[in-house]
């Protein structure tokens, strides 16, 4: 073979293969750096840029890769890498781990009377809430899927200001504007970077929640009071949070069918820090996943609550049990709905159900079999 054939056979090898070499398929990575070396974040920033540059040798590509830089409470960020890229980070000594982007699942009215924390009997309480002031000016960043302003949980009649600390802001976005936010919702973001186009596609492109999931847990922790509530007239009470006067920070990471990408879940913990929360709420979960960024909110003073999952009874089933966090599980309650059903022999029989026999039309009997 002359020089010239041999030279042609590499060339055509040479050009063979590097479509398959810039053809290999990216997917979004999370970097986790630890505690931040700078104070200035757009100095963190710049940091994740840099590294990701020598990776890519090219500053534009570098740029077009990042999805989510952390850079307030602890450093690291979120990047469309290939596999190959992914080994060359974690080979850098300032890199404590990387890994795939992952997805995460979201897991009354007597309630807090149950509990021994009736807001309209003090007399009988151990003074906790009222020691407390019902969480008055406490700031709680609820990291779920959005919030619907409108409900009357949220309603900020009889708030003072914000408080001065915070930090945070109201973010809009698709039927969520600035007046969405009030002296009880006073923070709201959204994370639809790494999302699906099916998800951004169907939900709000903003806070509000279509799910209901996220609006559900805010109330639980801090809804204002709400007389008159009921399910079809069942369970008829005061609907209320655990601490009514405490003010809100939304973070929507969870998406159309409770979808959380761990990527974004991390961008909130480190806005959370920044904005000035005083209690995170997590009720989400994912096998053997620690959150990292919590633990650095726990160093600076802020409380972490997650949700302890929907699995079980079997032993270790129990998520998020990191010691630096309280877990919260369900239990028993000290109430039922009873139900009679009339047969159409006349007998009856007594039962629990969700059902309010007043929608019964008389007479109307269906087979059981």
């Amino acid at each position: 073979m002359d020089s010239r054939t041999a030279f042609c056979g590499a060339l055509l090898l040479l050009v063979t293969l590097l479509p398959l070499s810039a053809s290999a398929p990216s997917k979004l990575y999370i970097v986790y750096m630890g505690e931040k070396k700078h104070d200035d974040p757009s100095m963190v920033t710049a940091s994740h840029r840099d590294m990701l540059t020598s990776v890519f040798g090219s500053k534009d590509e570098a740029l077009r890769s990042i999805v989510y830089s952390y850079k307030h409470g602890f450093s690291g960020f979120a990047a469309m890498l290939t596999e190959s890229q992914a080994e060359t980070i974690a080979k850098f000594p300032e890199v404590v781990t990387v890994k795939p982007n992952t997805y995460h699942e979201t897991h009354t009215t007597r309630s807090w009377d149950f509990l021994g924390l009736d807001h309209n009997q003090p007399r009988q309480q151990p003074g906790l809430l009222r020691k407390a002031k019902y969480g008055e000016d406490v700031i709680v960043g609820v990291i779920d899927t959005g919030i619907w302003p409108e409900s009357r949980s949220f309603d900020d009649n009889g708030y003072g200001p914000v408080p001065a600390r915070w930090k945070g802001k109201c973010q809009t976005g698709q039927d969520f504007n600035a007046t969405s936010c009030n002296k009880k919702i006073i923070g709201a973001r959204w994370y639809g970077r790494g999302i699906s186009a099916e998800s951004l596609k169907i939900d709000y492109k903003s806070p509000r929640d279509l799910n209901g999931h996220g609006t559900h847990v805010a109330s639980t922790i801090a809804g204002g009071e709400v007389q008159g509530v009921s399910y079809g007239g069942l369970g008829m009470g005061v609907a209320r949070g655990g601490a009514p006067r405490a003010r809100l920070s939304i973070y929507k990471v969870c998406w159309l069918g409770g979808s959380c990408p761990e990527a974004a879940v991390l961008a909130a913990i480190d806005d959370a820090m920044h904005d000035g929360v005083d209690v995170l709420s997590l009720s989400i979960a994912g096998a053997g996943h620690e959150f990292p960024g919590t633990l650095h909110a726990v160093q600076r003073g802020i409380s972490i609550v997650f949700a302890g999952g929907n699995d079980g009874p079997v032993p270790q089933t129990v998520a998020n049990a990191q010691p630096w966090v309280t877990t919260v599980a369900a239990s028993t309650i000290d109430r039922s709905f009873p139900t009679l059903i009339s047969l159409g022999n006349k007998e009856k029989l007594v039962g629990q159900s969700l059902h309010n026999n007043a929608s019964v039309i008389s007479g109307n009997f269906k087979d059981l079999v």
